[in-house]
């Protein structure tokens, strides 16, 4: 079977969050069962296209509205991420070093959907798959279905899966001139609320829909930003399959990344020395319970009750206590938390910004990982900490529901049921009790550290989706 996957995102080629480490490891593992998985996405203007080899496989012009950009499709000559990789470089819209962020991302994402379609159409075999990543893949089930120059794809299934429902890539009617002409009659598909709603078409027009985790497709019915009465419609052709991780990039024992690798064994060494480590760079108290957050600084996260939790903890337990962050987002919270540092020195740090190795050294010594999420579809931080040893301090929601038992109910993490300052402080300090018991902790570490979350599984469940 051959499958497409479309996706503005792809680690290590271009991340931004968790999108971009489900498209750089899935296709890879359903190539390990047999079939020809591949990805195609936008060219940034990144250190991945610099430093690799690429051939050009089509060039030629996309027409977006009453404009032609140039635009080439670019493959990775190594096939080194497991997988055959397709940049799509279009001059003057992908060619920048954002992923997002820009004024003409409908015009950007919209030619990119575009331009991968052109050039499947001219293939003289067609896909059995093309799997669609979020909203700004939205239109690709559309215009596959529904646009006259890409009839010839008409008969390709397409499966849509939505990483984060919140965002849905909305726009407006005046821009309706820059999708291919179709029959007018079908607008309405393309219509949710007033504004052409990418998302909104994705899931009517996609043979399937799938969430990255089966209590995040309960959850949408419910919370979906505007979505709800139409996910509860298309329900029939909806699944919710648990995304995994790669085993291979996120694997402590072989790490490049860590200060100390380690394995099962040698977990209760290799923690302390990469915890020691750590707190020597952010000057934290090695002795006391490290406590992290890694991630977006964004309400959906619940990074704007950070600085308000952060202070009552500190206050209260005072040197007994670490807290290291890492991530960016919102200024104001942003600002805050670096605020704090000024305060709490030798007890508390912030590290604003996106460092990959830094987050797998922070998996690696931290003792406990927060995710206080008001939204999280999925959720791969846990699944990462669980790997490395490190208890996931979570709210009960979407994925996180699925993947962390709770201590008092015979699990191994510690679950608190709202996003807000009392019950996060609560669970903390819940926590900082279990630290205190360093035998439990130490039994607990050695039973997440064999959780199996690898990717084999939702390889396989996806497989089986696309052959109903």
């Amino acid at each position: 079977m051959e499958i497409i996957h479309l996706s503005a995102e792809c680690y290590p080629v271009a991340k931004v969050g968790g999108l971009g480490d489900v498209v750089g490891a899935l296709p890879k593992y359903q190539n390990k069962l047999g079939h020809t998985a591949k990805v195609v996405m936008p060219a940034y203007h990144t250190k991945f296209l610099l430093e690799h080899e690429f051939e050009v496989v089509y060039d030629g012009l996309v027409k977006l509205g009453f404009r032609n950009f140039p635009v080439r499709i670019l493959r990775e000559k190594t096939n080194k991420l497991g997988f055959d990789l397709y940049l799509v470089h279009i001059e003057g819209l992908t060619d920048r070093e954002g992923v997002y962020g820009y004024g003409d991302d409908t015009e950007r994402f919209l030619a990119f959907q575009i331009a991968a379609l052109d050039w499947m159409a001219q293939w003289e075999h067609k896909p059995d798959v093309i799997h669609c990543h979020d909203h700004h893949t939205g239109l690709v089930a559309f215009m596959t279905a529904y646009c006259g120059q890409f009839r010839s794809l008409a008969s390709v299934p397409t499966v849509l899966t939505i990483h984060n429902g919140q965002y849905q890539g909305q726009f407006g009617w005046d821009r309706l001139h820059l999708i291919p002409s179709f029959d007018l009659w079908k607008a309405g598909l393309l219509e949710w609320r007033g504004a052409i709603n990418p998302l909104a078409a994705a899931i009517k027009c996609s043979w399937k829909i799938t969430t990255v985790s089966p209590s995040y497709l309960e959850e949408i019915k419910h919370s979906a930003n505007g979505l709800e009465s139409l996910l509860s419609q298309e329900w029939a052709k909806s699944a919710g399959i648990l995304n995994g991780i790669d085993n291979e990039v996120w694997n402590p024992a072989t790490d490049p990344m860590l200060y100390k690798a380690y394995d099962l064994k040698t977990a209760e060494t290799g923690k302390a020395e990469n915890k020691a480590e750590l707190c020597s760079v952010f000057n934290l108290d090695v002795s006391k319970p490290l406590f992290t957050f890694i991630g977006r600084l964004v309400g959906e996260k619940g990074a704007d009750l950070l600085p308000d939790i952060f202070y009552n903890m500190l206050s209260q337990y005072g040197k007994e206590i670490g807290i290291l962050v890492l991530g960016s987002g919102d200024p104001q919270v942003e600002g805050r938390l670096n605020h704090l540092k000024q305060m709490f020195e030798g007890s508390y740090n912030v590290f604003i910004g996106y460092n990959e190795q830094l987050s797998h050294q922070i998996y690696s010594g931290a003792d406990f990982l927060l995710m206080p999420s008001r939204v999280e579809p999925c959720g791969l931080n846990q699944m990462y900490a669980l790997r490395y040893g490190t208890i996931p301090v979570v709210r009960r929601i979407g994925g996180l529901k699925d993947t962390v038992t709770d201590i008092g109910d015979g699990g191994f993490g510690i679950c608190h049921d709202q996003s807000n300052v009392w019950d996060v402080s609560r669970a903390m300090g819940r926590a900082m009790e279990l630290y205190g018991d360093q035998n439990k902790v130490g039994e607990i570490r050695k039973f997440i550290m064999q959780l199996d979350h690898s990717w084999d599984k939702a390889a396989q469940e996806y497989i089986n989706l696309y052959q109903i």
